[in-house]
């Protein structure tokens, strides 16, 4: 059964929260990242990117390091305050078409090592290695693990209940999103918590599986330390009907010597194929794929679409499996660096714009995995093929601290 904890987060002062938050450090382009340093003295973006003029100059170990000491630096000047006591969030984000509910909790290390967590990408050791020494050094997270519960409508009911109170948070952001936030701290619906989540079978992560393995490998080398934080990770608990979930679409930097009558007649072995001229189109249902290639669209409708094993009928493992390493000769989908990703919330014309440019010469977008396959695939300790969801909401750093 599924254990949740309550913790003593870290988290902006009242008057500060919309200017404490940000978006995820990896998100910024260079010019924002450094407007955002120059112009925002209470930017969590100055605890996580201290010496972002040196950062080439210096060592990972002496960054973390920094990240450490302008963290307590926050602390001390009461940017950051510390909650007096355990407790739970309630946090919403609404966005222009859509609003995403879920619980901040500490979610168990020993749910995720005995699979009641469950996962459905594999990670990369240098990226868990890296993120492990993050933890270590720095001693805090502030990007929760996305996971999902199944459907609930007690908890649901209980949510909505919950809305109607008055909030610790509430602002926008310079993206318009609206950012909510309620503390839980009655010890009667902490335990309510506690006891729902108790009866589930089985948590799903969504987003965030080099956090959860860094976490566990932080776990197993400091445990004898008997520091009873490392027991748990942050988590972002939202019901499995509130997720959006997009595709990563795929874009290739040249045809593998292919002429483009030789590429779309290889093609047409597998895929009904009709030139949709100008239209942006893209997949509307499974086993449809849209391409970007030489100034026009194309809509490809697979032929045969019987498989022995969902894993098999992935969409990602389709196009894997019958373009991309057959035809254009892509073995890792990792390090290839002829092949680039673009998250589905962007829209089709960033992949036109991108082929029409020179660089790429063909574009191929798809249509969005299930919450059914993910499940399927984590239940069976399966995966999927890299880059193969992009998933939302995203959480906002510095909003929710959790110490190490």
């Amino acid at each position: 059964m599924a254990k949740i904890i309550p913790f003593r987060a870290v988290r902006p002062a009242r008057d500060k929260a919309a200017l404490v938050t940000s978006r995820s450090y990896d998100d910024y382009s260079p010019a924002e990242l450094a407007s955002q340093l120059d112009y925002n003295p209470y930017s969590f973006l100055h605890v996580l990117n201290p010496a972002y003029v040196n950062q080439l100059k210096i060592s990972a170990s002496t960054r973390f390091r920094a990240v450490k000491t302008r963290y307590e630096e926050f602390k001390h000047e009461q940017v950051l305050k510390h909650e007096a006591n355990p407790v739970f969030y309630l946090y919403e984000i609404q966005s222009k078409s859509r609003v995403y509910t879920g619980i901040i909790a500490g979610t168990s290390i020993d749910d995720y090592k005995n699979n009641v967590i469950k996962k459905h990408e594999d990670t990369l050791a240098y990226r868990v290695e890296y993120f492990k020494d993050y933890l270590h050094q720095t001693g805090f997270n502030t990007e929760p693990v996305l996971i999902t519960y199944p459907e609930n409508n007690e908890i649901a009911e209980w949510i909505a209940a919950k809305k109607q109170k008055r909030p610790l948070y509430l602002f926008s952001s310079p993206n318009r999103d609206k950012h909510t936030l309620w503390r839980i701290k009655d010890d009667a619906e902490i335990q309510w918590l506690k006891d729902k989540f108790g009866a589930m079978e089985s948590l799903y992560i969504a987003d965030g599986h080099h956090r959860s393995a860094s976490a566990e490998m932080l776990y197993d080398e400091d445990k004898a330390s008997g520091n009873e934080n490392l027991n748990y990770f942050m988590s972002f608990l939202i019901s499995e009907n509130d997720l959006k979930i997009y595709e990563y679409n795929r874009i290739i930097h040249d045809l593998n010597g292919l002429t483009k009558d030789k590429f779309l007649k290889s093609l047409s072995s597998d895929f009904t194929i009709e030139n949709k001229g100008q239209q942006l189109w893209k997949p509307e249902a499974k086993f449809q794929y849209g391409m970007y290639l030489d100034g026009d669209f194309y809509a490809l409708y697979l032929k045969n679409t019987t498989f022995s094993s969902v894993a098999e009928a992935l969409d990602a493992q389709i196009l894997y499996d019958k373009v991309l390493q057959p035809l254009l000769g892509i073995t890792d989908l990792r390090n290839d660096s002829r092949i680039e990703y673009i998250p589905g919330s962007k829209p089709v014309t960033a992949i036109k714009q991108m082929v029409d440019e020179g660089e790429y010469e063909v574009g191929f977008t798809l249509f969005p995995a299930s919450i059914e396959e993910i499940k399927h695939l984590a239940d069976n300790n399966l995966i999927m093929p890299p880059k193969s969801t992009y998933i939302e909401p995203k959480f906002r750093s510095g909003l929710v601290v959790y110490e190490i």
